[in-house]
Formats: structure tokens, C-alpha cells, sequence
């Protein structure tokens, strides 16, 4: 959208206000800190076009609102019932590898492979199995992926440079580092912008 600069006769674009997901993620976890239920229940509705998703939409700016708000109704649907905020860790890839049970977790769990598949294979954003993946973490009581960083990532989702699907997967199936004081998460990825 352009407007027209009347003094200098040029026209100009308007800057659109960028999505800041880091207070996007704050806002939330004040939520559930403050038991602020009522507007946690709200965000549960998929599509409710409340006063919560709104709210939640701000965070997107112009570009991203829709998508700050299907953000917001995982990040409820993930703390429903829950009075300590989980702002999560890695990407959606390294908290997959977390789904499972006593058959094994991550790549070594069919179900866990699956629905990484089926969410890495869509060009679209894959929201049904994005809700799927979290209320997978939350019934296996495991850390959701970092909220901020999911945000983040799902802004960038068709961009070629960023290859989100592509590192979500190559976190999904890196072997957890091994050794004294080793984390079970792979490494983080590479800057592929610069």
C-alpha cells in the first residue's frame, strides 16, 4: 500500500509495524502467571475472533496477524489447566524429539516420526499438526519448543533462505550429543541469512 507524500510530491510507503514475537511470548506467560483463565479460555477457541485473539494479533503487525493469533491458541491449548508458563526451549524439531513414550522418543517413535513428517512436508503452514505436536509435548509432560522461537519460525515459513521444515527436520533426526555435561539437544542451527 502507497500513499501519496502531498509535500514533497512523491510517494512513499507506509512502514508496517514488524511482529515482535519476544513480547508476544511475555504477554502470554503473564497470562497464565496472573491465572488470567477467562482470557486463556478465550484464546482456545480456534477461531474466535475475540478480544484475546486480537490482542494476540497486535504482536503480528500487519504481515503476521493471523499467524500471531493460531499462536496464541497453541500456546493456551498447550497451558490449559497449568499456573507456571512454560516459555519453552529449541524448535519445533528439537521438541519432537521429545514426544514418545516407553517405545522410545523422537526419531525412534513411529508416531513422533510421522506427525514430524506430515508437519515438514506442507508448504502451507501445517496449524492441525502443529496443535497436534504440542498437545502431544504437553500429554507426554514435556517443554513445549520456544514460543518466541516458533513465532519466529513460522513468520519465515516460505521463505526459501530461512528453510524452516528443513532444519526443523535435521534437529528432529541429529543424534543427541553424548558425554559428561552434554545436553540431549542437537545443535543449534547455522545463520543461513548472512
Amino acid at each position: 500500500m502507497t500513499e501519496r507524500n502531498l509535500d514533497a510530491g512523491a510517494e512513499w510507503e507506509r512502514p508496517r509495524p514488524p511482529h515482535d514475537s519476544a513480547a508476544f511470548t511475555a504477554w502470554l506467560t503473564t497470562l497464565v502467571r496472573n491465572r488470567e483463565y477467562g482470557t486463556l479460555a478465550e484464546l482456545r477457541r480456534a477461531r474466535g475472533g475475540t478480544n484475546a485473539h486480537i490482542r494476540a494479533g497486535w504482536y503480528g503487525g500487519d504481515d503476521h496477524r493471523d499467524l500471531f493469533e493460531r499462536m496464541a491458541f497453541l500456546f493456551a491449548i498447550y497451558h490449559q489447566g497449568r499456573s507456571k508458563p512454560s516459555y519453552g526451549h529449541g524448535s519445533l524439531g528439537a521438541a519432537a524429539r521429545r514426544i514418545g513414550d516407553g517405545t522410545g522418543y523422537g526419531p525412534d517413535n513411529p508416531g513422533a516420526q510421522r506427525l514430524l513428517n506430515r508437519i515438514v512436508a506442507s508448504r502451507r503452514i501445517p496449524w492441525r499438526h502443529l496443535q497436534h505436536a504440542v498437545t502431544r509435548l504437553r500429554s507426554c509432560e514435556q517443554p513445549p519448543p520456544s514460543w518466541t522461537g516458533l513465532a519466529d519460525d513460522l513468520a519465515n515459513w516460505n521463505d526459501r533462505k530461512a528453510r524452516v521444515a528443513y532444519w526443523w527436520s535435521v534437529e528432529f533426526h541429529t543424534p543427541p550429543v553424548r558425554g559428561r555435561g552434554a545436553q540431549n539437544e542437537p545443535t543449534t542451527r547455522k545463520d543461513t541469512t548472512s
